[in-house]
């Protein structure tokens, strides 16, 4: 019998759990995947998507060689070419367009299909190269941006409590998230709380799986939050439990703050969030007699018109009870801010030639089509599935169907967005190529060791750009880095949390928590603003012209009472629990699972447009349409009309939920707005 081979790693995808894993490898192949027994946080379990991980490998429709296109953008059609005629043929391509238009003309857009410090996002594999041609550079703000930048005006870094500290709460808040479905262990730590008496309550416009399982739900209105929020403490404030010793010692701003709260009576947070008002009474009651009460809030909540002020104001609440000095308080957003590799070392941006613009990932369609002197005339697409994952569908195609737009991607599947591109490249997979990782759930740094070599001529990200850079006569020492070299520049921080954390360590033990405190309490004493306070007014904020003191921005569609009239529906496209935006959705079993687009809606809004179960219907505003099976229920609320993403528009009737969706801006930090949206729903 053939010997077997475990190698650790760590999965890429974009969700917060970062799980560590283990590939069980018989005579060069990859035979088994599970999770890692030995993480704290990943304790042995995958999700129901990366448990498919290797039959996904292994799926024929794979992109295994470089491929031209050989019809018109959009149609899918390629022939089989070398390595040797892709890169010449890109080479020449980039050489002619920097020539003639400048470097800037060039966009490589990096998106969330992994979120590697060497082979992706976090990476941005391949920024070395496009620095050295004074490429554009990338904004990747389709994800957190809003609540980052939120966080940072009110606690001066978006880092927050650590999850795992959850299991020390009394009152757990699960806000705008559903991590049965996206990051699912964290659960273990909220049942641990409850297993000591803590009470947990879902805040979602949906009761979707954790809501179900939580001991109490709100479902307030979409992009009303921040709303919500001012209601509950106004009910604290008013029993007087605000913490004043903790408020004087550690805040900035109190007295604006209080005046802004005494504005947000339950009566008024009940009409703006549709919340009862007794709801919002008995939580604020329950807050302000509970310690720890923490909160676990995601990104779905700051996609709005008004999603950094949600965050902000969410970040309030502990610092007004004074729970972010106790262990199991606080709130908890991202980790990412505490995990502080040397990017800069990583990214190298002295190698541009000059400064350069900046382009939004969310806006891609905007860039496409309106970006002047110069005007993108070569993309390259790293990870990223725009076609189906952007906003404002309909724009996005016809910036990629441009025949004057010289685009590549690399991928490992057929995608729409591969369909319009010039040139693809056979990308490696996870377990084929080595990367480091960070979990944006928890604190703790992965290594992933290359457990099998790729099939055909897959090539890792970093490798396709050292060849690239060869071709094109690039002399720049640091294009040729190897893999590992990369990752040890990467750790080179003199950050005291990345303390003994090497890559020596890591490829030896796996995964390595960050040299931080157990239980870890980030904001006890100080934290990373200009006052060294909690600003619940914030000079950031103030500086960048926006409110300086924390409070409720309304969403732009959702709130609006003209656009409602014509479009009465709010949409809410939130995540698969069959796919990871848009990976896995060539997946047939994970598709079947899913069984096709839905739209669910709450009988009143069902009756009132005389729809049933099972209809196909039309979701539309004056942006686009997509078609969906229509599931009429009471777990969405009224008004809200409930979708998922994910869904590949060539796969699921040409559109999805995307078509609907602006590519306007959050308030701040450049987000996208996917859950402010107005739609109509009608029989098809």
């Amino acid at each position: 019998m053939a010997a077997e081979l475990k190698v650790l790693g760590a999965c890429p995808l974009d969700c917060p759990d970062g799980c560590s894993w283990v590939v069980t490898v018989r005579d060069g192949e990859a035979v088994g995947l599970r999770g890692n027994p030995d993480h704290p946080y990943t304790r042995g379990a995958l999700c129901t998507k990366v448990n498919r991980w290797l039959e996904r490998a292994g799926d024929p429709r794979r992109i295994r060689y470089p491929l031209r296109r050989t019809g018109r953008k959009g149609e899918g059609r390629f022939e089989r070419i070398s390595w040797d005629e892709a890169l010449d043929e890109i080479a020449a391509r980039l050489d002619r367009i920097v020539r003639d238009h400048g470097g800037e003309a060039v966009w490589p857009y990096w998106g969330t299909g992994t979120l590697g410090y060497v082979q992706g996002l976090e990476g941005a594999a391949g920024r070395r190269f496009f620095n050295v041609l004074g490429a554009s550079a990338h904004d990747a703000d389709i994800c957190s941006a809003a609540g980052l930048s939120g966080l940072e005006c009110t606690l001066g870094s978006p880092g927050g409590m650590d999850p795992e500290d959850l299991a020390h709460a009394r009152l757990i808040l699960l806000w705008g998230t559903n991590p049965l479905t996206s990051g699912h262990h964290v659960w273990k730590f909220v049942q641990a709380a409850r297993r000591e008496g803590a009470h947990v309550v879902a805040i979602d416009p949906v009761a979707t799986r954790t809501a179900r399982q939580a001991d109490e739900h709100l479902a307030p209105l979409p992009g009303t939050d921040a709303a919500l929020a001012l209601g509950l403490l106004n009910v604290v404030v008013g029993l007087g439990a605000q913490d004043e010793e903790y408020i004087a010692r550690h805040t900035l701003g109190w007295a604006e703050f209080r005046e802004r709260i005494l504005r947000f009576p339950p009566e008024r947070a009940a009409r703006i969030t549709g919340v009862p008002r007794e709801a919002i009474v008995a939580l604020g009651e329950r807050i302000a007699r509970t310690r720890p009460t923490a909160i676990r809030a995601t990104q779905g909540l700051q996609r709005h018109g008004g999603g950094a002020a949600a965050l902000r104001t969410l970040a309030c609440i502990p610092g007004v009870t004074g729970d972010w000095a106790r262990p199991g308080g606080g709130l908890t957003f991202s980790t990412s801010g505490h995990i502080r590799l040397n990017r800069a070392a990583l990214y190298r941006d002295d190698l541009r030639p000059g400064p350069v613009r900046t382009l939004s990932m969310s806006r891609i369609g905007q860039g496409l089509l309106e970006a002047d002197d110069p005007p993108v005339k070569a993309l390259f697409v790293i990870a990223a599935n725009p076609a189906a994952s952007a906003p404002h569908q309909g724009r996005v195609r016809r910036g990629l169907a441009r025949e004057d737009l010289f685009t590549v991607v690399l991928e490992q599947f057929p995608t729409d967005t591969t369909d319009y591109a010039d040139i693809v490249l056979p990308a490696t997979m996870q377990h084929e190529h080595a990367d480091l990782h960070e979990g944006y759930g928890h604190l703790y740094l992965a290594w992933n060791e290359p457990a099998v070599a790729p099939p055909g001529e897959c090539l890792p990200t970093t490798e396709t750009f050292r060849r690239l850079a060869r071709r094109m006569g690039l002399t720049e020492p640091s294009l040729y880095d190897s893999d590992e070299r990369l990752a040890e520049q990467a750790l080179s921080s003199d950050d005291p949390w990345l303390t003994g954390v090497t890559l020596d360590r890591l490829r030896k033990e796996g995964f390595v928590r960050l040299a931080v405190p157990k239980p870890f309490l980030p904001y006890a004493e100080r934290f990373p603003t200009p006052s060294g306070r909690l600003e619940f007014r914030s000079r950031r904020a103030e500086a960048l012209g926006l409110d300086p003191v924390a409070g409720y921005t309304p969403p732009g569609e959702v709130t609006d009472a003209e656009r409602a009239r014509r479009f009465p529906l709010a949409l809410v496209s939130a995540a698969s629990h069959h796919s990871l935006n848009t990976v896995f959705g060539e997946n047939a079993e994970l598709r079947r699972r899913a069984g096709g687009p839905t739209v669910r809606l709450h009988p009143d809004d069902a009756a009132a447009r005389g729809l049933a179960s099972g209809q196909r219907v039309r979701v539309a505003n004056e942006r686009g349409a997509f078609e969906a099976v229509l599931q009429v229920t009471d777990e969405v609320r009224p008004g809200v009309a409930a979708t998922s993403k994910g869904h590949w528009p060539k796969l699921s009737g040409g559109a999805n939920a995307n078509a609907v969706v602006d590519d306007r801006a959050t308030d701040l930090g450049g987000g996208p707005v996917f859950h402010d949206t107005r739609v109509e729903v009608s029989a098809v």
